[in-house]
């Protein structure tokens, strides 16, 4: 056990400081507006609610329902589909080329596979069958986002990891070959086989361990692929975020979004400040100048107070309310990133009765 913790210790410290960056000061990155103070009484309280407080339907009664892919299916998936793999995973065809944001196929969600949140189901396709990788999009280095037994699977295949700041030295140090890790600041960018990929803000924070709080950086990103013979298309991926002005700004350099990938779930007024209530989700798809919205960030861990089915049906509730055009696909289907379809609310099928009983409660909120 001492030599499997000092193992882990070793492969979650950044190799480097990064004090040209805007974001670093003191050796640890920050956010624009400083990230409240929880405090000790208050961290003791959210770990006790966490630990015994729990309601029953947090997690689902029996696995939700998951469309298998084969990698026959992959390969003739045409160009800009999109499958959503559980959690922030989205695997995205591009230019024949396949990318994926924030892959965790493992188990749980911890830095240990024997405790911690564990899925709610398993991946729709085995972390083997996947396609050779064109690239890995990572937004920060927290567990349910940065999953070390995953990244070292991919690192075979893949040809290009994109990362913040700090993220890109974990790789490293993880043993990805340097040559594929790409790291970036806030508002810079790259291209890659004519698509350009800019690392945007977020409000978040960073950390794997105890001692190593923010010593990595945390970003959103936006994805845009204008061919000079088509139509172009624009993404964006929020990784983990709470609400806050730079969506605005985001919106007004790279928008409008023809989808917008936006973290709804595993949130809490307790933690608001780095994750959204639904109602901020569809104001930031708001400001970005988002076209469909699909919600992501729930649906597989269970990471917060709230019923697992919460998530869907307040976004749903809200975006008719708005007019707001929005997917929610299966684990496993597929999304035609052309021309985004509605679907049906699959999560309904889940233990008839705790989801009608979620909702209710939900409706009764929402409704004025």
């Amino acid at each position: 056990m001492s030599a499997c913790l000092l193992s882990y210790a070793k492969t979650n410290l950044p190799l480097a400081s990064h004090d040209a960056s805007p974001q670093y000061a003191d050796g640890r990155f920050r956010n624009p507006i400083p990230r409240p103070a929880t405090g000790l009484a208050k961290t003791l309280r959210i770990i006790g609610d966490m630990l015994w407080n729990k309601p029953a339907d947090a997690a689902p009664p029996v696995a939700p329902p998951v469309l298998a892919l084969t990698p026959e299916q992959l390969a003739e998936a045409p160009d800009r589909s999109l499958f959503r793999l559980g959690h922030s995973t989205l695997l995205v065809k591009l230019r024949g080329g396949w990318w994926i944001t924030d892959p965790v196929f493992s188990e749980r969600a911890s830095p240990v596979q024997w405790a911690g949140p564990k899925r709610f189901h398993a991946p729709p396709i085995a972390l083997d069958d996947l396609p050779p990788l064109r690239g890995v999009i990572l937004s920060h280095d927290h567990f349910d986002h940065l999953d070390i037994a995953t990244v070292r699977r991919l690192a075979k295949t893949t040809d290009v990891f994109l990362a913040p700041l700090g993220v890109g030295d974990r790789l490293m140090a993880w043993g990805v070959d340097p040559v594929k890790v790409q790291q970036f600041d806030w508002w810079e960018d790259t291209r890659i086989d004519g698509i350009r990929f800019v690392a945007t803000p977020a409000q978040h924070f960073s950390g794997r361990g105890l001692f190593d709080s923010d010593k990595t950086l945390w970003a959103s990103w936006a994805i845009i692929d204008e061919p000079a013979d088509g139509p172009g298309m624009r993404l964006f991926f929020s990784g983990d975020t709470g609400y806050f002005g730079g969506f605005a700004e985001i919106g007004r350099r790279f928008g409008p979004f023809d989808v917008t990938m936006l973290e709804t779930g595993a949130y809490n007024l307790n933690w608001a400040f780095v994750h959204m209530q639904p109602e901020q989700t569809v104001q930031a798809h708001k400001d970005l100048r988002g076209r469909w919205l699909l919600p992501i960030h729930n649906g597989t861990f269970d990471l917060a107070m709230h019923a697992w089915t919460e998530p869907f049906e307040r976004v749903v509730a809200l975006a008719n309310a708005q007019g707001i055009t929005l997917t929610t696909p299966r684990m496993g289907e597929r999304v035609d990133l052309h021309a985004p379809q509605a679907m049906t609310p699959w999560w309904r099928e889940v233990g008839d009765h705790a989801s009608s009983r979620s909702t209710l409660a939900i409706e009764s909120r929402i409704t004025p």
